[in-house]
């Protein structure tokens, strides 16, 4: 139950389908906390809807759409109640958006604040607005293609500004809800990061959204092999056939140092999501082998991995 207030306008595609929040949670989430504001805003269709339910299940008092004129006196009220609260501010504000980082800064020495902008790649937004067939808040006059590119624009000085920068356009809502518990919830550091471990071919193209890319085109190739062309590095005895080779196993120890090594420093600087690639010729055999055991390893560190092949279905 939302705590009275200004009225929030949920999302069409909100997915309020959660389970709801008791009582006694909520209850444990405000005795420890201290007057803090998340700000939320970023592109429409990026899902603040949803991590504003999220930061409300956890205890937040949570604003949807709230005036930039009222913000000041908002970040008055949750310093004075010693609560903590989240407000989406948006695209929808029109014109005076442009006064947000003057008024962002005066909250700022006010209350402790936090800054969220979310974002996702343009075929991403694309498809999220034609499955909810909803309309681009910048209007029906011209596509979504275009008032999404002048969200952007409009948006860019906000974006920088920004304590965390989340895209979620690899995320569905639950995860999405997973990754802003975690962030504040105050779970151990591994938590706060998800990992997209992802296998290509270099033939394809390298991943757009690659953050990490690793070419593995060094190690022997199990095309050439003729009982192991139409299989893939998923096979046992391709994967043994990659692993036998000592290139091999001292390219998966040197990248797990280095990923170990670099992670808490993603993490330190806001990173809450990261895409690593590893490529080969086709991404039927190398990449797909090494993408697996590296996603393994990391697991076994404790973070959050997820493991994709994007080429491995399409012809040898």
């Amino acid at each position: 139950m939302r705590t009275p207030g200004p009225r929030s306008k949920r999302p069409a595609n909100d997915h309020s389908d959660q389970p709801p929040v008791t009582a006694k949670r909520k209850a444990e989430a405000e005795k420890h906390a201290v007057p803090e504001l998340v700000v939320i805003t970023g592109l429409s269709g990026s899902g603040k809807g949803t991590v504003l339910k999220a930061l409300e299940d956890l205890g937040y008092y949570a604003v949807d759409n709230l005036p930039l004129d009222l913000m000041p006196k908002f970040a008055e009220l949750v310093h004075d109640s010693t609560r903590r609260a989240a407000l989406v501010v948006d695209i929808r504000e029109g014109e005076t958006l442009k006064r947000f980082p003057v008024v962002f800064k005066r909250i700022r020495q006010r209350v402790q604040t936090r800054l969220l902008f979310l974002e996702a790649e343009d075929a991403t937004l694309l498809r999220r607005f034609s499955e909810t067939r909803r309309p681009h808040p910048l209007g029906t006059e011209q596509t979504v293609s275009k008032s999404i590119e002048s969200e952007r624009q409009q948006l860019a000085t906000i974006r920088a500004l920004a304590d965390n920068i989340i895209n979620t356009s690899k995320l569905n809502v639950h995860e999405l809800r997973d990754l802003i518990a975690d962030e504040f919830r105050g779970d151990r550091e591994e938590s706060k990061i998800r990992i997209d471990i992802t296998s290509f071919g270099y033939r394809y193209g390298v991943p757009a959204d690659s953050d990490l890319v690793f070419d593995v085109r060094f190690l022997p190739n199990p095309n050439y092999i003729p009982e192991f062309k139409k299989l893939t590095g998923k096979h046992p005895r391709v994967a043994r056939y990659i692993r036998s080779f000592p290139q091999t196993r001292e390219f998966m120890e040197r990248i797990t140092d280095l990923l170990i090594y670099l992670l808490p420093h993603y993490i330190g600087e806001g990173k809450s999501y990261l895409t690593i690639a590893f490529g080969c010729t086709g991404g039927h055999h190398r990449s797909v082998l090494i993408a697996s055991e590296i996603r393994k390893r990391l697991a076994h560190a404790g973070y959050k991995v997820k493991e994709t092949h994007r080429d491995v279905g399409k012809g040898p």
